[in-house]
C-alpha cells in the first residue's frame, strides 16, 4: 500500500512539474524570434496583414515575428511547413480563406488543416466586392441576375485563380441566384482586373483592397459587398444578401499554430494578439484592409473556422471543384 501511495505521489509531481514546466515556458515566451509563416508572396493584402500585426507583436514581446513568405499550390505549402514544425509556439501561421476551402478542394493533402492547426486568434473579417465593368448596363444585383439570364453563355466572371475566394464568391452566388457564367480564372488580381478594365471579362467578386480604388475612380462599378452587413469603406453599396438572401462570403483571417502548442502559450498568444487588435491605430489599418477587428477565444476562432469548412464545402461540391 505504502509503495503505491508512493507511485501515485511521484505521478502527481510529475504533472505538477509538467504544468509548472509549461508555465515558465509561456512566461519566458517569447526568448527568440518567431516565425510567421504567410502562404502567399510578399506584398499582397493577406502579407501586409501579418506583417501589420507581426510588427506590432514583436514591439510588445521584445521578439522579432519574423514573416516568412512560402508561397505555393495555393496556400498548402506554407500551411504544411507549418503542421510539421515544433509545436513550441515559435512557428506559427498567417490563417486565411484558402485554409478552409482546400480542405473539400484538394483530393490530395498532406495534412488535415481542421484536425492539424490549433487555433490562436482571429483578426479580422473582409467583404469581398461584386464589381462589373462599365460596359454591363446593370446597377444593382437584381439588374445584373436579369443582364446574365437575358445574355445567355456572354457574362464571364474574372477571378484571381481556380479555388481562391474571389472564385469561390462567385460560384456561391451562382449556386445561390440560379444563374450561369463562365468562370475565367487569372494568375492573381492584377490581370484579372486589367481585363475587367477593357471589357474582356464582365464580373469579379474581388477583394476589397485590390479592387476599392477601381471602384472609388468610378472606372469599375460595385454593385454588392459579399458581408452581411455594409463595409464602412463603401457604406452607399448593398450586400448581396439584400438581394439573394442567406448569401455571406467574407474572407476570415486570423493566427495558427502547431496542434500540440502548449495551451499557456497560445493563450499569451491569444491576449496579446488581441490586445493589439484593441488599438486604434492597428483598427484603423485593419478597416481600411477591409473589415472591423474580431476580438476573441481561440476557442471561438475555432469555432469560426470549423464553419467557414463547413460553408465553402458545400460550393466546392455544388461546383464539382477539384484539385488533384
Amino acid at each position: 500500500m505504502a509503495s503505491r501511495r508512493a507511485a501515485i505521489g511521484l505521478i502527481a509531481m510529475g504533472f505538477s512539474t509538467l504544468i509548472s514546466i509549461g508555465s515558465a515556458a509561456a512566461l519566458d515566451y517569447p526568448s527568440r524570434p518567431v516565425r510567421f509563416v504567410v502562404g502567399y508572396p510578399a506584398g499582397g493584402a493577406t502579407d501586409i496583414l501579418a506583417r501589420v500585426i507581426g510588427q506590432r507583436l514583436s514591439e510588445r514581446l521584445g521578439q522579432q515575428f519574423v514573416v516568412e513568405n512560402k508561397p505555393g499550390a495555393g496556400n498548402n505549402i506554407g500551411t504544411e511547413a507549418v503542421v510539421n514544425a515544433e509545436p513550441d509556439g515559435y512557428t506559427v501561421l498567417l490563417v486565411n480563406p484558402a485554409n478552409y476551402i482546400n480542405a473539400t478542394l484538394y483530393t490530395k493533402l498532406n495534412f488535415n488543416f481542421l484536425r492539424d492547426i490549433a487555433p490562436v486568434a482571429a483578426f479580422n473579417r473582409t467583404a469581398n466586392v461584386m464589381t462589373v465593368s462599365q460596359n454591363v448596363p446593370a446597377k444593382t444585383v437584381a439588374e445584373f441576375i436579369a443582364y446574365v439570364n437575358a445574355n445567355p453563355g456572354k457574362v464571364n466572371m474574372a477571378s484571381s485563380g481556380n479555388g481562391t475566394s474571389v472564385h469561390l464568391s462567385g460560384e456561391m452566388f451562382m449556386m445561390m441566384s440560379g444563374v450561369k457564367m463562365q468562370h475565367i480564372p487569372y494568375r492573381g488580381a492584377a490581370p484579372a482586373i486589367t481585363d475587367m478594365l477593357g471589357g474582356q471579362v464582365q464580373l469579379i467578386f474581388d477583394n476589397m483592397p485590390s479592387i476599392i480604388q477601381h471602384i472609388r475612380s468610378g472606372s469599375l462599378r460595385a454593385l454588392a459587398v459579399t458581408t452581411t452587413e455594409r463595409s464602412q469603406l463603401l457604406p452607399d453599396v448593398p450586400t448581396v444578401a439584400d438581394t439573394v438572401p442567406g448569401y455571406e462570403a467574407s474572407a476570415l483571417f486570423g493566427m495558427g499554430a502547431p496542434k500540440k502548442t502548449p495551451p499557456e502559450i497560445i493563450a499569451k498568444l491569444n491576449a496579446e494578439v488581441n490586445a493589439v487588435l484593441a488599438e486604434p491605430a492597428i483598427k484603423a489599418k485593419l478597416v481600411e484592409l477591409g473589415g472591423d477587428p474580431l476580438i476573441g477565444t481561440p476557442e471561438a476562432f475555432g469555432k469560426m473556422i470549423a464553419a467557414e469548412t463547413e460553408k465553402w464545402e458545400k460550393v466546392v461540391k455544388s461546383a464539382g471543384l477539384k484539385v488533384e
